[in-house]
């Protein structure tokens, strides 16, 4: 399962690229209302430079051909851009002709597996299910994942099922045992992967023991250590 970084902050993304387990970048108009000092289209051609992999550019417009419009100017900035596209009928117009332009899309705010079939047969490259915001309203939201890649398995269907408003690590591995093709998961999500109580107290335990060793090793050997033989 590929994994995104669901930011728009850039030295967050310049950390989990050294970590060598970044494999795209997903943004909106909420994440970048974050960051300061720069437009929109320079926080994408800057996310652009760090990955090679896909960089989801959200539109705001709510019309098909304001959609387009935006869509077509984000596509200008980089090769690895994929414009998203909230889930309505003037969103599946305009991925449906974004596809026939040879662009690709990421269709978000899905929340049910039917939408998500929507969304794949107008030509959406990526499927994003919101498991967090269902899970919000007492429903399961990793069952529209499972329904929904199942269907895409079924169907063979070119499209990718993105797992998106991932809560916590839990969510990771349930997509990925779901076999969602893609999570794309908060900075502090990605943490807490990465830790573990256990993990932290081993490596405390292993240095303070290594230190330990040295420290007996250097004393045994360090002149007048030893007892002198005895005649």
């Amino acid at each position: 399962m590929k994994l995104f970084l669901d930011t728009a902050d850039i030295e967050e993304i310049r950390t989990v690229h050294r970590w060598g387990v970044l494999d795209g970048v997903t943004t909106n108009p909420t994440l970048f209302a974050k960051t300061t000092g720069m437009s929109y289209d320079e926080v994408l051609k800057h996310i652009c430079g760090i990955t090679s992999g896909p960089v989801s550019a959200e539109v705001v417009a709510d019309d098909v051909e304001g959609m387009l419009a935006e869509g077509r100017h984000f596509a200008k900035l980089a090769d690895n851009i994929v414009v998203k596209v909230p889930m309505s009928e003037r969103g599946l117009e305009a991925i449906s002709r974004f596809k026939a332009e040879g662009i690709k899309t990421n269709c978000t705010l899905i929340f049910t597996a039917n939408q998500g079939l929507l969304a794949a047969k107008a030509g959406a490259s990526l499927l994003s299910p919101f498991v967090g915001r269902v899970d919000d309203i007492n429903e399961e939201g990793m069952t529209v994942v499972r329904e929904l890649v199942e269907i895409i398995r079924f169907y063979e269907i070119d499209s990718e099922v993105l797992t998106a408003s991932v809560r916590h690590p839990r969510h990771v591995t349930e997509a990925a045992l779901a076999g969602s093709h893609v999570a794309t998961l908060p900075f502090k999500v990605f943490s807490q992967m990465v830790h573990h109580p256990l993990t932290d107290k081993g490596i405390v335990q292993f240095k303070r023991d290594w230190e330990a060793a040295r420290a007996a090793a250097a004393e045994s050997a360090a002149p007048g250590s030893r007892e002198p033989a005895r005649a």
